[in-house]
């Protein structure tokens, strides 16, 4: 990434620094963490570009807690981002698709830790094998436990409302970094010359509409009839709606996600007769993006309720996903209303 003229080069690590002056009562311990992540975020994109020239490519010969073949890479990525993130010091416990269960810790500095944090550690992992994006996905809320005391799974049974920070980590042909803390959306973009992310879009707003609609088709049959009237109607032809609009579903919710935010759309992942409740996670899926969509002008939803307000009641809880440009977001849930 070269500076243009009048164009000045701002870290990710200057970015969060000076953020953090703009509030003064913080006192550093998110800006420390945040930092953590794009350390770990640059650990596991250096592997991922390595994967066709070392045996990290192909199953672990593990499955994780939904019954998934867990992919070596996954592993690797799980084991840097827990190390990282304890490094911090500033976390009391993460909960990952990979693990059964939260993984606390219990040092005496990370038992005082003022926040828990949740991660997909690599989204679309199965995409490496063909050169595919996949992605990174986390979040950060306060714990509600006791400082000192050991971090409870309640620490994670919230609403997404109560999150601190939310971003992910798309590793494509070049990677970025995109998060908010509740102040906008800004993305990085790592430059491989200097090994920093520098700042490459700032305050990321989503277009209100937009002409791209992200699904797997090939579950039509099994899609609610509202899902399949919305898709007809995507199709339609009404040049004062700019329709048809265009398919384009990738299969890495990341990937997916990360160019509707920039372009417009709306991913659409919903239940179906093999997955009544849906197939992506709420609390490490669907609420961070949710939180950044929100913040990006777009919005979210399970079909009924507004993401953010959907109340957890299990770590690993699966819900349908509507999530995109907000007349969009709108639209369906008409449909859905109108098709129950």
């Amino acid at each position: 990434m070269k500076a243009s003229a009048g164009y000045q080069i701002v870290t990710l690590n200057e970015f969060i620094i000076n953020r953090q002056e703009e509030h003064p009562e913080a006192r550093g311990d998110l800006s420390r963490l945040l930092h953590h992540i794009g350390v770990a975020a640059k650990i596991v994109n250096k592997k991922i570009n390595k994967a066709g020239l070392v045996d990290i490519l192909g199953e672990a010969g593990e499955v994780n807690v939904q019954g998934e073949d867990v992919k070596k890479l996954d592993v690797f990525a799980n084991d840097h981002f827990i190390a990282a993130i304890q490094a911090s010091g500033e976390v009391c416990a993460i909960a990952s698709e990979e693990n059964q269960e939260i993984v606390t810790f219990d040092d005496g500095l990370s038992r005082d830790g003022h926040y828990v944090f949740c991660m997909d550690p690599l989204d679309g992992s199965s995409n490496i094998e063909v050169n595919v994006s996949v992605g990174t996905i986390f979040s950060i809320y306060r714990r509600t436990s006791p400082e000192g005391e050991r971090a409870q799974v309640s620490d994670f049974l919230q609403t997404g409302d109560h999150q601190v920070a939310a971003g992910y980590v798309i590793y494509g042909s070049s990677t970025m970094m995109v998060y908010t803390t509740g102040n906008g959306v800004d993305g990085f973009t790592l430059d491989p010359g200097i090994g920093e992310f520098c700042l490459s879009h700032p305050g990321i707003r989503t277009p209100d509409e937009g002409r791209i609609y992200s699904i797997n088709e090939g579950n039509y049959v099994h899609f609610p009839m509202g899902v399949k009237q919305y898709i007809k109607y995507c199709q339609e032809i009404d040049p004062d709606t700019h329709r048809p609009y265009t398919s384009r579903y990738i299969g890495s919710l990341v990937s997916d996600f990360h160019r509707n935010l920039l372009m417009g759309g709306i991913f659409i992942y919903p239940q179906t007769q093999s997955a009544p409740k849906g197939k992506l996670r709420l609390i490490y899926e669907c609420n961070p993006v949710a939180f950044i969509a929100e913040q990006a002008g777009g919005a979210a939803t399970n079909g009924s309720t507004r993401m953010l307000e959907v109340i957890p009641d299990d770590l690993h809880q699966r819900v349908p996903l509507y999530v995109g440009s907000r007349k969009m977001v709108d639209k369906v849930k008409a449909f859905l209303h109108q098709y129950p």
